[in-house]
């Protein structure tokens, strides 16, 4: 667990002492300057005390040092913050392996709009994942048997619920191809380094033979910039919800690309109340919409096409079925 590297000694040396089912299988550790260490797995949260143990007892967790934080930050940094201005100012930081970091500190304004970060107290890692088969149940509907397109795709559901995995795994399997399916030229847009993991350019993870990624660019510009260089068949982008995202996409869609996003939210309904997504929405752009919904340990998806028609019965898997794998 190559992450664990990025905790200085004392956190590190906590962390080892998790037992290894759950180390293995965390999805967010919290840091908290002089608070209660936490982390989530499965949906669940603990505490950890000073001998790595799992609580529900704040009393009894152990609570990071000043010190702690500072060393964090200058690992995670890479000891050079000034270079980090830029996502300072986003509010998190994404390392090698995909992993991202929120940041909550003290804001610094200029003109009423946030320039950076300071004072930082509080972190939010979110272990990255690379689950093979992730996408399995989802590929038999991506293919249009008339056009033999991939289908323009929304995956909708609210944070931590296994959006990026997913879409990771798709690319992976949309670019490789199969008996059933021919492969595709895949451009990712991967604005937080989350998808691809990429490293000083380079994907970490393997998102497919056939992938081009547009590393720590904003979306919108991201994917006209693919479309102009990289000619993709299939556009993969992660998190929409500003306005020139829509025109982005709706862009793309006129050029005859297929594009695949994922986007916050619980319900078709909630997205259409959102300015920046109810064209999108409202006209039916999506030819399929997948809805992920997580309850613990089960992992639950529906999948309807543009009419809202289901085309799949409700798919529920548990943490380790072969089936789907497990989203993080």
């Amino acid at each position: 667990m190559k992450w664990l590297d990025l905790f200085p000694t004392p956190l590190k040396t906590i962390l080892e002492y998790i037992p290894l089912q759950l180390l293995e299988t965390l999805e967010e550790i919290r840091i908290r300057e002089g608070r209660p260490m936490e982390i989530n797995t499965h949906g669940e949260h603990y505490f950890v005390t000073k001998q790595g143990s799992p609580s529900k007892k704040p009393s009894e967790a152990y609570k990071p040092s000043r010190d702690d934080t500072y060393r964090f930050l200058d690992l995670i940094s890479n000891h050079s913050l000034y270079t980090l201005e830029e996502e300072l100012r986003k509010g998190f930081i994404t390392v090698p392996g995909g992993h991202r970091i929120g940041l909550a500190g003290r804001t610094v304004l200029k003109g009423g709009k946030v320039e950076h970060l300071r004072d930082i107290s509080g972190y939010n890692i979110r272990i990255a994942k690379e689950v093979r088969g992730a996408a399995d149940r989802l590929m038999p509907h991506l293919l249009d048997p008339q056009t033999s397109r991939i289908k323009h795709t929304l995956i909708l559901s609210p944070p931590q619920q296994g959006k990026t995995t997913l879409l990771r795994d798709m690319s992976r399997q949309i670019s490789m191809g199969s008996n059933e399916r021919k492969s595709f030229k895949v451009g990712i847009v991967d604005e937080r380094s989350e998808i691809a993991g990429s490293y000083k350019g380079v994907p970490t993870f393997d998102v497919g033979p056939r992938t081009d990624v547009m590393d720590a660019c904003p979306k919108a510009e991201g994917m006209m910039m693919l479309i102009r260089s990289m000619s993709p068949e299939v556009l993969i982008v992660d998190e929409i919800g500003r306005e020139e995202d829509a025109e982005a996409i709706k862009e793309a869609l006129g050029a005859g690309i297929s594009v695949i996003a994922s986007a916050h939210g619980r319900d078709i309904a909630e997205l259409k109340r959102r300015p920046a997504l109810h064209q999108l929405m409202s006209e039916d752009y999506f030819q399929l919409i997948v809805i992920l919904d997580r309850t613990g340990k089960r992992f639950q998806y529906k999948i309807s096409d543009m009419r809202h028609k289901s085309l799949h019965p409700q798919g529920m898997h548990q943490q380790g079925m072969t089936t789907g794998g497990t989203y993080a």
